[in-house]
């Protein structure tokens, strides 16, 4: 949408906003400058950069409230579960409310007037069009240009292609519980510093966050970063047969992913208003809870 912006194709915006998780791969921040470099500042458009602090860090500091991510759990009667998905709104879409407040002149907890508003694009295609929704505040009001284009996701990359950014890298955090095999894989055998980052995160968080085992509220069971529910050092991210993963899934009891979604992560994108998971809610225990 910022590259259609630039060149015209759709109305000039006044500002783009990344959400800052301060977690992201190397290559989205290097991509990121790219953009603002190559195409937002000759086009006069401002990329404004939010952020809630860094979610990595947060969750291993005891004095830090922490926003929960989806994280995979084993409980101790070997059921598997899942904790609770706060990153997206603590990370992702606080910050974006926080500065639209701030460009509108209007800081939290000042009452914005019923007429004062954005018009907020949100980079849904054609193939998500089922989670395009409309603004849960009326000081925001959502529009969905590439669905008002008539643009699917391979739309999107033959323009991306054309001008030259057929690189672009997906957004999400290195240690997102949603990356499918495949992307594992790609940070294990491209990136070995962010590999032994998220290896060394997965491991930490085994009993649950800082904050929580500091106050006695261990987790119960244990948490990991990818779904086979084993030390990510040891998950079977390589090529894994249908059969062998639903061996594993019966032994876990748990059938709800499929081979496709465990190679390739979940298919929608990890964006602030269409973040990639089901649901927003799949609390199994009270972990990381924010208070």
């Amino acid at each position: 949408m910022l590259a259609l912006s630039a060149r015209g194709v759709l109305p000039k915006v006044d500002y783009a906003i990344f959400a800052d998780t301060g977690w992201e791969p190397q290559a989205v921040y290097d991509h990121l400058d790219r953009l603002e470099r190559e195409i937002a500042n000759p086009a006069g458009i401002p990329i404004l950069r939010v952020s809630s602090g860094n979610i990595r860090d947060d969750a291993l500091d005891p004095d830090h409230r922490f926003a929960s991510m989806p994280l995979y759990i084993l409980n101790p009667d070997g059921r598997p579960g899942m904790t609770r998905r706060q990153c997206t709104g603590e990370y992702k879409i606080k910050p974006i409310k926080r500065k639209i407040r701030e460009l509108l002149g209007y800081p939290h907890p000042v009452r914005i007037p019923k007429d004062v508003f954005v018009e907020q694009w949100v980079g849904i295609s054609t193939d998500e069009f089922h989670r395009a929704k409309d603004s849960d505040v009326k000081y925001m009001r959502n529009r969905h240009p590439l669905i008002d284009l008539g643009w699917s996701r391979d739309d999107c990359v033959r323009y991306l292609t054309s001008i030259g950014l057929a690189d672009t890298p997906k957004s999400s955090c290195l240690g997102c519980p949603f990356h499918g095999n495949a992307q594992w894989r790609h940070i294990r055998d491209n990136s070995p510093k962010e590999w032994e980052d998220v290896v060394a995160f997965d491991a930490a968080i085994r009993k649950g966050n800082a904050r929580a085992n500091a106050s006695g509220n261990q987790l119960l069971g244990q948490a990991f970063l990818h779904r086979s529910r084993v030390p990510l050092a040891e998950a079977p991210i390589d090529h894994v047969t249908a059969s062998e993963w639903a061996a594993m899934q019966r032994r876990l009891g748990d059938d709800s992913v499929d081979v496709e979604e465990l190679e390739a992560g979940v298919v929608e994108g990890c964006s602030p208003w269409a973040c990639r998971g089901a649901a927003p809610d799949m609390a199994r225990d009270d972990f990381g809870l924010a208070s």
